[in-house]
């Protein structure tokens, strides 16, 4: 049988990330409410195991070897695994945790949320926003909302809208286009740097090529749409993340009918969710939103 490895004590670990982070034996101690000497006794028990120094210390300054920094990296990375291990455990202490695209938890979560603490009064969301094009799901988070070119087939994603994409404007924008051909007398405004919206839009109303056309590009829907509502041109975005500008008279749609594009926006679960206590209220109410009628 192997010989049983001996490994250095969780306090004499957190005794090393205190003194590092203090830069002082006396005020880690304070901070772990211990002696001085005891705090300095765990970090010879570390210097003890692994064999190597791990501070400098002179009479005006402590500062880490380099076999000092990687255990240092080690131990925190130890106290990272071991809080994120509490909270998928004992998940009641914290909040539910999605994240999402920043423009789709301005232009479509926050006109909800009154709603929903008003049913699930007794749940906390914690809403993390990502300005990338892609949400990847993170290992913090329940659940995540992304765009999927068509709908997920995997029962731990759910559709919450189908892609509808709409031409809007300032209601205040001078001689707004009316046809697709006057657009070329308009800058396009563009929510992601591929155009890819645009391209789709034009494509499917006898537009002219994209090259033909004066263009401001955006990486945000939400930058897109408030570039409108200021007149700055005409932007094509997915009309359920318009509808409240639409509805408070802040953008129009000049022409043209929504263009369905076959992708979706969808609340997809971790496999860890489920833990949560309150996975299933959370996922009802999103379900109970996707049941919605459509805005238009």
């Amino acid at each position: 049988m192997d010989k049983i490895r001996h490994v250095p004590s969780l306090q004499a670990m957190q005794a090393l990330v205190e003194v590092a982070r203090c830069g002082s034996f006396t005020t880690a101690a304070q901070t772990l409410c211990l002696t001085q000497s005891a705090v300095s006794r765990q970090i010879q028990q570390l210097e003890s195991h692994f064999k190597v120094a791990l501070f400098v210390r002179t009479s005006r300054s402590l500062r880490l070897t380099a076999e000092g920094e990687r255990v240092l990296a080690s131990a925190r990375s130890i106290f990272d695994q071991l809080r994120t291990l509490e909270e998928h455990l004992t998940p009641q202490k914290r909040p539910f945790r999605i994240r999402m695209h920043v423009s789709l938890a301005v232009r479509w979560l926050l006109p909800r949320l009154s709603e929903f603490y008003l049913s699930q009064p007794e749940v906390a969301l914690a809403i993390e926003t990502v300005a990338t094009e892609v949400v990847e799901p993170g290992n913090d988070s329940e659940a995540y909302i992304v765009y999927l070119s068509q709908p997920s087939t995997e029962p731990e994603c759910l559709t919450l809208f189908e892609e509808s994409l709409v031409p809007v404007c300032s209601p205040d924008l001078r001689n707004a286009p009316r046809t697709v051909d006057e657009l070329l007398g308009f800058a396009l405004l563009h929510r992601s740097a591929d155009r890819q919206a645009w391209i789709e839009w034009l494509a499917a109303n006898q537009g002219k090529p994209l090259e033909e056309y004066r263009h401001i590009p955006f990486n945000l829907d939400e930058l897109a749409l408030d570039a409108a509502a200021r007149g700055l041109g005409v932007a094509v975005t997915d009309m359920t993340l318009a509808a409240e500008s639409i509805e408070r008279g802040l953008l129009v749609i000049p022409f043209g009918q929504p263009l369905k594009t076959g992708g979706v926006y969808a609340l997809c679960l971790q496999s860890f969710a489920p833990t949560h206590p309150a996975c299933a209220s959370v996922l009802q109410w999103f379900t109970e939103q996707a049941r919605l009628p459509a805005p238009w």
